[in-house]
């Protein structure tokens, strides 16, 4: 169903993105953030889900601009390698006019909207801020987010957390919910990463809800 394409940024360099399309008329584009694990299985797999709802999904590969091809596992290593990528290896600032170009790119084809998880679920919030031609957009558990709510969205969102998530206190929460009156922000009997069947911390229950609310999202707004 995927495959894998190059996306030229605004200053020319080609990031790689994993590709998923819908076998009939797509009802729109679907960007999907990664985690601090890379474009690995989970995140192909999630595109696919998208495609499968008839959606196109685009998972571009952020960490191309340190090394390319980079796919971390859930272990302790993996997550130490993939949050020293993530939050030293990064540039904010570029990673955000990269993630402009990815929904440039989509917005050829149609509506865009954005879903990230954990360091996605940070970067989808910073999207449905900062970037034009954002049409929707659902942030999972993105850590750090509480740090930035003088960026205030421009686009329809929604956003999930996990009420058992050591990552991010429910402090946290309730300081982004203060912040967003207006924005479903959905709590559930759910750890950090609970939409990834890889990990222990998957929720069946928690994941499926979750998507069923994007998916009512995305359909209303793209």
């Amino acid at each position: 169903m995927g495959d894998q394409i190059k996306i030229k940024m605004q200053d020319g360099f080609e990031l790689s993105a994993y590709r998923s399309m819908p076998l009939d008329q797509s009802k729109g584009v679907v960007v999907v953030i990664q985690e601090i694990f890379g474009v690995n299985g989970h995140i192909r797999e999630v595109a696919d889900g998208y495609a499968a709802q008839g959606y196109s999904a685009i998972a571009p590969a952020l960490f191309d601009r340190i090394e390319r091809d980079i796919e971390l596992g859930y272990a302790q290593a993996d997550m130490g390698k993939g949050i020293e990528l993530a939050f030293q290896g990064l540039e904010m600032a570029q990673t955000m006019k990269d993630l402009q170009s990815v929904v440039d790119y989509g917005a050829a084809q149609g509506a865009v909207g954005v879903v990230g998880y954990c360091f996605g679920g940070l970067l989808t919030y910073l999207s449905a801020c900062q970037l034009n031609g954002v049409s929707a957009a659902s942030s999972y558990y993105g850590g750090g987010i509480a740090g930035v709510l003088d960026h205030q969205p421009k686009c329809p969102l929604i956003m999930h957390f996990g009420e058992l998530d050591a990552h991010i206190p429910m402090t946290d929460v309730e300081k982004i919910k203060a912040a967003n009156p207006r924005i479903p922000v959905h709590v559930y009997d759910a750890d950090h990463g609970f939409n990834c069947d890889h990990r222990a911390s998957y929720s069946e229950q928690a994941a499926e809800l979750a998507l069923q609310r994007t998916l009512a999202h995305f359909d209303q707004h793209l």
